[in-house]
Formats: C-alpha cells, structure tokens, sequence
C-alpha cells in the first residue's frame, strides 16, 4: 500500500461506514474482477503483462478490509451494562480461584484448604453477581418502559402520571378563573 493510498484511505472509509457504496471498486479477493480485462488482438504472452500488472495495481481503488455495520441490538442501558461487568469480574475471580484450590489440593499444600473454603464463598458472591444483572435489567425495563406488553408496569404508571397531570393543569385552570371573577365582582376592600 503506498503513501498516496494511506493518505487517500479514510475519505473511502468514512464513506463506507455512512453506508454507501462505490460500485467502481473492485474486490480483490474475486480473481475474476481483479483480473485485468483483455481485449480481442492484444498478446496474451509471457512478456505482455509485465508492465500492466504494476498499472492495474496502482489504478485500483482502495477497498478497506472492512466495512462497519450499525449494532442489530441496542446498548444495554448503564446500570445493567454496570451490573454485567461486576459479574463478569466476579465470575472470573471464582474461577481463578477454584483452579489454584485445585492445584493446592494436587499438590499438597497447606493453602488447599483456605482456597477451597474462599472458593465456595466467591461462588456463592458470583451467584449473587450473576441474579444481579437479571433482577437489574428486570427494573430497568419495568421503569423505563422498555417491555412493550399491553400489561406494562411502565406503560400504566405513565399513562396514571399523564392523568395527573392533566388534573392539576384543570384545576389550576379553574382556580384562576375563580380568582379574576372575584376581583372582579368586588366593590370594597373590606
């Protein structure tokens, strides 16, 4: 890859991740367009590609290894992605740990039995770390709505906000008209 091609590089790129694509670039995995097209009466010798094969590569476009496609599934939310992480790192720990109580066990050492016995806590805080991430993703998505069920928690306590809402902006209403008609049918101030 030569210098005027790095350089040429992320304009081509950039266009490739926002989705479009240049039919002018050739795949260079497919030998039949990489192959150079030959026209009726040219030689096809030993000698008559060696000056072409240099042109054909440096007339190719630059084609990235790679194209970036947008996510199918959408960032899981803050506290659930917080929550995964921590069991993630729990369960490592307990399996690392499990692996040197069994290797202080084959080889005898006096560290086997504190390893065992840590080995069963971090199991039982790895299991905890694991309910963790459900009983989290189970509330965010009953908060924030995210079930799309017609029985939604969240669905109903928005709606009973709205209503609310609704009902303070009328009474509001009303007890202004109250008070501008009672200043305004008042002849004295006593």
């Amino acid at each position: 890859m030569g210098t005027a091609e790095r350089r040429e590089a992320p304009e081509v790129a950039r266009a490739q991740v926002k989705g479009h694509r240049d039919p002018g670039l050739i795949d260079r995995d497919d030998p039949v367009a990489a192959a150079p097209a030959t026209t009726p009466g040219t030689r096809s010798g030993a000698g008559a590609g060696r000056g072409r094969g240099r042109e054909a590569r440096e007339q190719l476009p630059y084609r990235p290894l790679w194209v970036e496609e947008t996510a199918r599934r959408r960032r899981l939310p803050d506290p659930v992605r917080t929550a995964a992480v921590r069991a993630v790192l729990l369960i490592a720990v307990t399996l690392l740990q499990a692996m040197v109580a069994f290797l202080c066990t084959m080889a005898g050492s006096w560290l086997a039995f504190p390893m065992v016995i840590s080995s069963v806590v971090s199991t039982i805080v790895a299991t905890w770390g694991a309910l963790d991430v459900w009983v989290t993703r189970q509330v965010w998505n009953q908060r924030h709505g995210v079930v799309s069920a017609p029985s939604s928690t969240a669905r109903a306590l928005r709606r009973e906000r709205r209503r609310a809402r609704r009902q303070a902006r009328v009474t509001e209403r009303a007890q202004g008209r109250i008070r501008r008609r009672g200043a305004a049918g008042q002849l004295s101030h006593s």
